[in-house]
């Protein structure tokens, strides 16, 4: 069964213990006999969902049941080196959810699995299960796939093609291992095919599909092709490298606007294309164009754009230091007027000290966000402004990063927002009565994490036991008393439903 069915299917006493599985207090006797005794709910949330001590991490990897180690597997809190023990496992289903990105609501990304474990699963696993190790790969092992003494790791580093240096394309090609001589020989014809008008017109598929965009857009076009494409899809031939100066001057003046502002993003625009466009009757033209990076900052600024703030703001999706903006660049990008370029170098995580602090205070909510949710060292102060100003998606990612404050937060509990009420409610040192008080909150998640509150009242605890809704949160509270612990392990056995005598 999948988690959500897993979960459905649980009876009320079976939530309890899973919530008591997700206690922090609870004793490492207590854990090793949920793991040992409990139901697949109880397993799923106890390797799942929380950091575990030394001797249940052995328990769960050793354990008999293939589910409950690919839950432990899926686990984004734990070191990953703890994670990686499964590389070997002798179930395919458990090695496939190690391959896979483990995520959760409160992490912002993944912590990479150990090099040696990546290549592992890299010289052993099906294809279709190393293409969810995302960001599981570190920087350092993706930036030297191609040179890797591995053949199999070399092998995938050929498929960087374009990003290789010429002496490392040479050295897959006539590499010892035949199969990454075939792999390099493969993504070389790829990459050059690409740059062959007469095998770009040759693949083209006549109908609409991802291969045909992919050509139009990437692909080496005839003046055919060129002519084909310019009634049915010019945005994408307008931002095709390979369109002629005189093509992208009649892109630059379609009168679609969408067409324009792609002109607008190439790097090759010409001057008096840019001008024209610097003056455009649709702001998102103008917006698209005001970044090109021939302007001078005193040209950018006499554009006349406006940064709209958008609904949601992602993270890096993979952090490659060779993708990203060398040093220079990235303090230009930190101190230019434009927010869309501060937005840019927000986005380094590696943005020297200086520059954190002072996009920390940027007037532009998007710089803020993309900091916070990007940067390792992003200040505790910023992560909580970002907090209560930014809406979007993913917003309560910013409370996973380890600079987030935890103190003084109780004073959010009265707040209109019930995500800010819900942000009260990490503050440890809030006081027991207004606890007690979210625990009725008209919000059902301030309610769950009102009944997790260290400092709920004891009677309030145990009321919540008995709870429907509440119980599995209540269970997961640290101020728990060992004896009620033991009390609903032992139960546990001769009561699925109802509540605790």
């Amino acid at each position: 069964m999948t988690p959500e069915q897993i979960w459905a299917a649980a009876g009320p006493a079976e939530r309890r213990l899973a919530g008591l599985a997700l206690n922090p207090a609870a004793p490492v006797d207590v854990l090793l006999r949920l793991l040992a005794d409990g139901s697949d709910a109880v397993r799923m949330v106890l390797c799942r969902d929380r950091v575990l001590p030394g001797p249940v991490v052995d328990a769960a990897v050793a354990h008999p049941d293939r589910d409950t180690r690919s839950f432990f597997a899926r686990n984004p809190y734990v070191d990953p080196e703890q994670r990686a023990r499964l590389v070997d496992d002798p179930e395919w289903f458990v090695r496939a959810h190690l391959a896979s990105e483990p995520r959760a609501a409160d992490v912002c990304r993944p912590r990479p699995l150990p090099d040696r474990t990546v290549v592992r699963i890299i010289e052993t696993y099906e294809d279709e299960w190393r293409g969810g190790l995302g960001r599981q790969i570190s920087p350092g092992l993706r930036r030297a796939m191609a040179t890797h003494p591995s053949p199999a790791v070399r092998r995938m580093g050929a498929h960087s093609w374009a990003s290789l240096a010429p002496g490392v394309r040479d050295a897959l090609l006539t590499d010892p291992d035949q199969g990454v001589r075939d792999a390099a020989a493969d993504s070389r014809r790829r990459y050059e095919q690409l740059r062959d008008p007469d095998a770009v017109r040759e693949d083209l598929p006549a109908h609409h599909c991802h291969a045909r965009t992919h050509l139009l857009m990437y692909g080496a076009l005839a003046p055919d092709v060129i002519a084909e494409a310019w009634d049915e899809s010019p945005w994408l031939i307008a931002a095709n490298a390979s369109t002629p100066a005189k093509t992208v001057a009649l892109l630059a003046a379609h009168p679609d606007a969408e067409v324009r502002a792609r002109v607008a993003e190439r790097s090759d625009l010409g001057p008096a294309e840019r001008r024209a466009l610097a003056v455009d009757p649709d702001p998102a033209v103008r917006l698209a164009v005001s970044v090109h990076p021939a302007w001078s900052e005193a040209e950018r600024a006499a554009i006349d754009y406006e940064v709209p703030q958008e609904e949601w703001y992602g993270h890096l999706p993979v952090y490659d230091p060779e993708a990203l903006p060398g040093p220079e660049q990235t303090r230009d990008l930190a101190l230019s007027a434009h927010p869309l370029l501060r937005r840019r170098a927000a986005c380094v995580p590696t943005l020297p000290a200086g520059l954190v602090a002072r996009l920390a205070d940027d007037t532009d909510l998007g710089v803020r966000v993309l900091l916070g949710q990007n940067h390792p060292d992003a200040p505790a102060a910023l992560l909580l402004r970002c907090f209560l100003e930014y809406t979007g998606r993913d917003r309560w990612h910013l409370t996973g990063h380890g600079n987030f404050p935890r103190t003084g937060l109780a004073r959010f509990a009265d707040d209109d927002d019930p995500a800010v009420r819900r942000l009260a409610l990490l503050d440890a040192g809030m006081p027991a009565d207004t606890a007690d008080r979210l625990t009725r909150d008209p919000d059902p998640q301030v309610r769950a994490d009102a009944a997790r509150h260290p400092r709920l009242p004891q009677d309030r605890i145990a009321a919540l036991l008995d709870d429907p809704e509440l119980a599995h949160r209540a269970a997961a509270n640290p101020a728990l008393p060992l004896a009620t612990m033991d009390r609903l392990v032992a139960t546990a056995g001769r009561e699925r439903s109802g509540p605790v005598p």
